[in-house]
């Protein structure tokens, strides 16, 4: 498979032999030579079809949205991201109403308040291409997190029902039991939220539901 950049569930970048389900837009991420500069530009962190209407968007150019890829939902979320409104347009409105029922709206949450309730909290202040040791961690009852969850353990790991799985960028493994207990909570807590009231989730195939 094509080397493609991608995202791990802490924000860093990377090239790697996989693609994954998703691809990811945070803004043009290239200087002039097509060299990664930055880590992203804007509040606007959208998931992707990685096809859609057989547009065709470049690796590395500049001036233009730099394509980064996700394995699946879990991590988009855990990254920060949010659906695509155009491309994944069901998906986008099942994750906006899940969230105004979380914060009790009458009226549908908007884009732009996801946006900056996403932008607050995903990362300290700071700069550069690699930002993991900026993101804003949080904590939680284990028993307590939805399904989707990517918790912080030994290593960046998936809850889904009674079990955890490790992250690696070819798919999820290693199932074990769902940690016991306080546990350091990597997906933001908006996105928590909206998998807590119905937001269902895309899942790479190496889960076993």
């Amino acid at each position: 498979m094509t080397r493609r950049n991608r995202v791990d569930p802490f924000g860093d970048l990377h090239a790697v032999d996989a693609r994954g389900m998703f691809t990811g837009n945070r803004g043009c991420l290239v200087d002039e030579k097509g060299e990664m500069i930055r880590h992203h530009r804007g509040q606007l962190w959208i998931t992707c079809l990685t096809s859609y209407r057989g547009w065709r968007s470049p690796l590395d150019k500049p001036r233009h949205w730099t394509p980064l890829f996700f394995l699946d939902d879990a991590v988009a979320l855990s990254a920060g991201h949010r659906p695509c409104g155009l491309c994944r347009r069901d998906d986008y409105q099942s994750y906006r109403d899940a969230l105004t029922r979380a914060l009790g709206r009458a009226n549908p949450v908007g884009a732009t308040e996801i946006n900056r309730l996403l932008a607050a909290e995903r990362l300290r202040r700071g700069g550069g291409v690699n930002r993991a040791g900026d993101r804003k961690l949080w904590e939680a009852d284990s028993d307590r997190l939805p399904d989707g969850t990517v918790v912080l353990a030994d290593q960046p790991r998936l809850i889904f029902g009674d079990r955890s799985w490790a992250f690696t960028f070819q798919g999820w493994i290693d199932p074990r039991s769902r940690p016991v207990g306080r546990v350091k909570v990597i997906t933001p807590p908006t996105s928590v939220q909206a998998l807590h009231s119905g937001f269902s989730l895309r899942l790479h195939n190496s889960v076993e539901l």
